[in-house]
């Protein structure tokens, strides 16, 4: 402490000089153990900021202050400043997150402490009266602390900025102790430690200063020399001990038994008295620090902010801790024991505050969640069915909300402790899902999920030894299950059979393969080597399907019944029928046997979408072309069994030259597109028995006409297109039940009360039909509203009293999950992943909840495939009623669509359920055969999870881009390569 230069030239005598520094020395041991007993459980350190009036006592009154603290900073270092130290040094994330944005790493403490700036900055003004300026923001006293460093050009200059730390800190556990007591002045001035002090109190005080400089300036010098030796061995055991944070319990009991043997061996200037009050202080500061742990935890920010609020500070402090040794003492000796047991109860107090604040941390991300559940609630009130405007701006009001109190949600946005949305236990008995409906679904379940506990890294792939070659889908192509087949009269060979033991091997790249063109020049041609087949080309060439054009596979945008381009046709069905409306009235359609898909492909320019299937067969790679052109489909059949769709979901049906029997077995297959159509939707047949007169022709008419009839679908209009000397029935379904009651013959039968439309796993067809929903709030009792205001809003049928996924009332669940997903992927996605979107056109949500991600990607242009597992809540029906479409799907088996067709997949919260079921490295050689070579992958899981995806996809030579956890929460990117194995596996 700064004692004061000396001001007089001559020298007292030897015996002078030692009872003056003895008295000296006893004066400054009462005022310790005065300050010990006054302040028991606080300790009011110096508020000092490097704007100094220019008053008269400025001067006296800080050299007073500087004096009494540094006597007494290292007997009351608080411990919070050790708490702010590390706090300060530990990042957001226990994982490297990689290169990430702003938004992205910026933990929710961060936020926290943001917000709090304010209210900590009146805090501090009111307990430090005596202080001429305030407080900064954060990032001023970022720049003053930075500043501070630099100016520490020596070891003194290090060790006066750890006190100064300890200092503020301090001020900081007294703010949240007194913060609202309205006597802070009074009792400072009562201690005798801050405060304004009087004009004979400061003259005193100096006069006593001076005298013992002047007696101690023969020892200054060398006491001098011996604490910077002193306080360089300290800083070199301080770093020491934070290198060994491993071994803190043994440190904690050494600390604790040599800090009480030097309290009670070494200070003989301290009786018994004082040693228990030392520890009776020590326990209260420890229960204290417990009883408001939430408090300090953010105070650490703060004290770490507010330690570099001036520049002069630092250098005060420096200075006071570098004059403190020269009191006169019996010997160095004493002086080193007495630091060393300082330090010891410093690095005692340091231990146990940082558990405790590792434990803070841990809870504050679910504290915060809690608030902000609440907040939602609170701000979200019980929306009326119709009213969008009520619906959009409570949602408005709940992600400003969300946005202010967690800007991270670009990465982890609202929901859980990561911002990552989890199912809520109640749900999970409110919905039902496409398992436990599909009463005849098989059973292909594996032996079980890792755990988790065996990485897979550095597995051993070899490639595909099949027929199919590049072409393989195991469900489509197992040859041992077709041997097996009985019958193939309803086209079971075209349907799914996958291998018990799902396939572990790698699909090879056609030869000559090149990475896919972009939408929208491939729908137009792609590169010929990626799908090298000619057959339908030679087959289908004249109808303007599809030609080989030297490297290429151009596209004229033909088909059977629109040689002449799908545009001219798509207008010709809609001046058929002008409630049509194509992008308003209808906007999801369902294309059957569509071929290389341009029908589907141009009814993108009429926003609409479209779900195009065909199965695998002798048109060669149909659905193939019509994936590599960035064109929606899927290998499917309309066979023995319901195809994986909803009930009453698609707006309108298709069917050109589609080669569906649609009149034979009492219209079973015509059934089961009457299950899966609106009511008040449309079926448009373009086929030749609508046109021509040939005598199979004329037959086939008949039929239909009566099946039709039978089903109480009104023929809307017959029309023919002259251009392309085509003519097409356009059907409509009916909208009530009043035609099958007044049917003369129950034939087609109705189904029976307990067959559920919506199952279609592995359903077997049935001829009957599901009668029409009547009821207001029941689903497909009206017609959606237009698009796009049909994505925004809760379906009609969805009731307040259900519990939605995430546990909220269900329309309010799914606004704040549509929200949700527009701060992911505006706020993370666009560009924290190194994800190059604009060669993003074929997406997959491999497991959707309502939609929402697709949403959020609606203006771009891309289509999303929304995938809902057979295990999880059935919102299929949600997402189309808002205008997406999507697919029922087991990933423990492999997907109908074939190698390199999607340039995204998407997955949320997928594989730490799905590995509860089936192994992952199936799953993962799966992933693998459907994305394209410069595809990419998100995943967003729980840690363990993503750590052994993350080791899977390594091992198949994927590029990590981006991985990273927290509170157990984790996500990753990863970008497909070109690489494949050179060994194939053995026959079977």
């Amino acid at each position: 402490m700064p004692l004061g230069r000396s001001s007089r030239n001559n020298k007292r005598s030897s015996y002078t000089s030692y009872t003056s520094t003895v008295t000296t020395i006893v004066f400054v041991t009462l005022c310790v153990v005065g300050v010990w007993m006054l302040t028991s459980d606080s300790f009011v350190p110096p508020q000092t900021t490097n704007k100094r009036s220019s008053s008269s006592s400025s001067s006296s009154s800080a050299a007073t202050t500087t004096t009494t603290t540094a006597a007494t900073n290292d007997d009351f270092s608080s411990s919070s400043s050790v708490k702010a130290d590390d706090k300060k040094d530990t990042p957001s994330y226990e994982d490297n997150p990689g290169d990430l944005p702003d938004d992205a790493i910026k933990s929710d403490d961060s936020h926290q402490s943001d917000s709090n700036d304010g209210n900590n900055s009146n805090r501090n003004n009111n307990a430090n009266d005596n202080n001429d300026g305030a407080n900064g923001s954060s990032q001023e006293n970022q720049t003053n602390e930075t500043d501070a460093e630099k100016g520490a050009s020596s070891t003194d200059d290090k060790q006066g900025l750890r006190d100064q730390e300890n200092g503020g800190n301090d001020v900081k556990n007294y703010e949240v102790k007194s913060e609202n007591n309205n006597d802070d002045a009074a009792q400072v001035s009562t201690q005798g430690l801050h405060g304004k002090e009087s004009g004979e109190a400061h003259e005193k005080q100096n006069e006593n200063e001076n005298q013992v400089s002047e007696e101690s300036t023969m020892t200054q010098n060398q006491q001098s020399e011996e604490n910077n030796e002193q306080r360089s061995d300290e800083q070199q055991q301080q770093q020491s001990n934070e290198d060994t944070s491993g071994n803190q319990e043994q440190e904690l009991a050494a600390s604790s038994q040599n800090g009480s043997n030097s309290q009670g061996g070494e200070n003989k200037y301290t009786d018994e008295d004082q040693q228990q009050q030392q520890r009776q202080q020590k326990q209260e500061n420890q229960v204290e620090n417990n009883d408001i742990s939430q408090g300090q935890s953010r105070e650490g920010n703060e004290s770490s902010q507010s330690n570099a609020n001036t520049d002069q500070k630092p250098q005060q402090e420096n200075d006071a801790t570098a004059q403190e040794p020269q009191k006169p003492m019996l010997d160095g000796d004493r002086q080193k024991r007495i630091e060393e047991q300082q330090r010891l109860r410093e690095e005692d107090e340091t231990t146990s505050q940082s558990q405790q604040q590792s434990q803070e941390e841990a809870q504050k991300p679910e504290d915060t969640t809690n608030r902000r559940r609440e907040r939602v609630e609170a701000t979200s009130p019980a929306q009326q069915e119709h009213d969008e405007m009520q619906v959009q701006s409570d949602t408005h009001k709940d992600a400003q909300q969300n946005e202010e109190s967690h800007k991270t949600d670009g990465s982890f946005p609202s929901g859980e402790n990561s911002g990552i949305p989890k199912e809520s236990k109640e749900s999970k008995r409110s919905w039902s899902t496409q398992a436990t409906q599909s009463e005849n679904q098989k059973e292909r379940r594996g032996q079980g999920g890792t755990g988790g506990d065996d990485s897979i890294y550095g597995y051993t792939w070899q490639l595909c030894n099949v027929t199919a070659g590049p072409d393989y889908i195991p469900c489509l192509d197992n040859e041992k299950a077709l041997r097996k087949l009985h019958s193939t009269k309803h086209f079971e060979h075209r349907e799914r059979h996958c291998p018990e033991d799902a396939p572990t091997c790698l699909v090879q790249v056609p030869e000559g393969y090149k990475r896919s063109i972009e939408w929208p020049k491939s729908r137009e041609k792609i590169w010929y080597y990626n799908v090298p087949h000619k057959t339908l080309a030679d087959v289908k060439g004249h109808q303007n399907w599809v030609k080989v054009t030297g490297e290429f596979l151009t596209f004229p945008g033909g088909g059977t019944q629109f040689i002449h381009g799908a545009l001219h046709y798509i207008d010709f069905l809609q001046n058929s029928v002008p409630n049509i409306k194509w992008g308003k009235h209808t906007r999801v359609v369902l294309d059957v046997g569509c071929g290389v898909a341009s029908f589907g492909g141009y009814l993108f320019e009429r926003d609409v979408l479209t779900m195009s299937f065909a199965p695998k067969d002798e048109h060669e790679a149909q659905v193939q072309f019509a994936l590599e052109r960035g064109i929606p489909a899927i290998s499917a059949v309309m066979g023995s069994q319901r195809l994986p769709f909803p009930s009453r979901v698609f707006d309108l049906v298709h069917c050109a030259r589609c080669r569906v029997p649609w009149h034979a077995e009492g219209g079973l297959l015509l059934l089961e597109l009457n299950r899966v159509l609106r009511p008040g939707g449309f079926f448009v047949w373009s086929a030749t028995p609508v046109y021509q007169t040939l005598e199979e022709d004329v037959q086939i008419w008949k039929e239909m006409s009566s099946l039709t009839a039978n089903m109480c679908w009104e023929l809307v209009t017959i029309q023919k297109d002259k251009l392309n000397s085509i003519g097409a029935a356009i059907y409509r379904k009916p909208r009530s039940n009043d035609c099958y009651e007044q049917r003369k013959h129950n034939s087609p039968p109705m189904c029976k009360n307990d067959d559920d439309p919506n199952a279609a796993w592995y359903v077997p067809l049935q001829a009957c039909m599901h009668r029409i929903p009547v009821n207001e709030a029941e689903r497909g009792s009206r017609w959606p509203v237009v698009w796009p205001r049909r994505m925004r809003m809760p379906p009609y049928w969805l009731n307040s009293s259900q519990i939605g996924i995430y546990g909220k009332p269900a329309p309010q669940d799914f606004s704040a999950d549509y929200e949700h997903w527009k701060r992911v992927v505006s706020g993370m996605y666009m560009s924290g992943l190194g994800i190059s979107w604009s060669g993003v056109r074929n997406v997959m949500d491999m497991r959707a909840v309502y939609g929402g991600f697709a949403a959020a990607l609606k203006d771009l242009q891309m289509w999303v495939l929304n995938v809902v597992n057979v295990d999880s809540p059935d919102t299929l029906p949600i997402i189309y009623e808002r205008g997406l479409f999507g697919i029922y799907h087991d990933w423990c088996e492999s997907f109908s669509t074939y190698p390199r067709t999607y340039d995204l997949l998407h997955a949320d919260h997928l594989f730490s359920k799905l590995r509860k079921r089936c192994k992952l490295a199936p799953v993962m050689a799966e992933v693998d055969r459907i994305v394209r070579p410069g595809g990419k992958i998100i995943v967003r899981d729980e840690s363990n999870a993503i750590g052994e995806v993350e080791n899977l996809l390594k091992s198949l030579h994927w590029e990590v881009h981006l991985t990273f956890s927290k509170d157990q929460e984790g996500i990753l990117s990863a970008q497909k390569g070109d690489w494949r194995p050179s060994i194939y596996t053995a026959t079977s």
